[in-house]
């Protein structure tokens, strides 16, 4: 069986939440209350990893929540994130309605290997300079 990852995408208001690989998603406040349901939930999934983006500070208390009930936390920088998206060629930036296909959340952060894209006008690969005539 694949290991469970989980996403969560922290807003000041709501929690969304992605698992990988079974693409299920879903959604709490973040309340106390709303903290405590996704604690629940989460438990039951048994994650090998939940990863949570820094949003200015909303995701502190979200992250000590989970960290708290023995979940294995990790808060990753957005940059890094919308990074290694684009080292992919995926979109930076999904949000719930697109059915949020971030690495971390799909689970293949290991598994990926950026590749080289050409730059269309110059047939060359970007940051390298031209062969010197000859």
């Amino acid at each position: 069986m694949d290991a469970i990852v989980v996403g969560i995408d922290v807003s000041k208001d709501r929690l969304d939440v992605a698992v990988r690989p079974t693409g299920e998603s879903f959604v709490f406040k973040r309340t106390g209350v709303g903290i405590e349901d996704l604690i629940v939930r989460l438990e039951a999934l048994s994650p090998k990893m939940v990863a949570i983006e820094a949003t200015g500070g909303f995701e502190a208390v979200v992250a000590a929540g989970l960290a708290g009930a023995g979940l294995p936390v990790v808060v990753v920088n957005p940059a890094q994130v919308r990074a290694f998206a684009q080292a992919l060629g995926k979109r930076a930036k999904t949000d719930p309605r697109c059915g949020c296909d971030r690495p971390l959340c799909r689970g293949d952060q290991a598994e990926a290997t950026p590749h080289a894209r050409r730059d269309d006008k110059t047939s060359r690969r970007p940051g390298r300079s031209p062969a010197p005539n000859r």
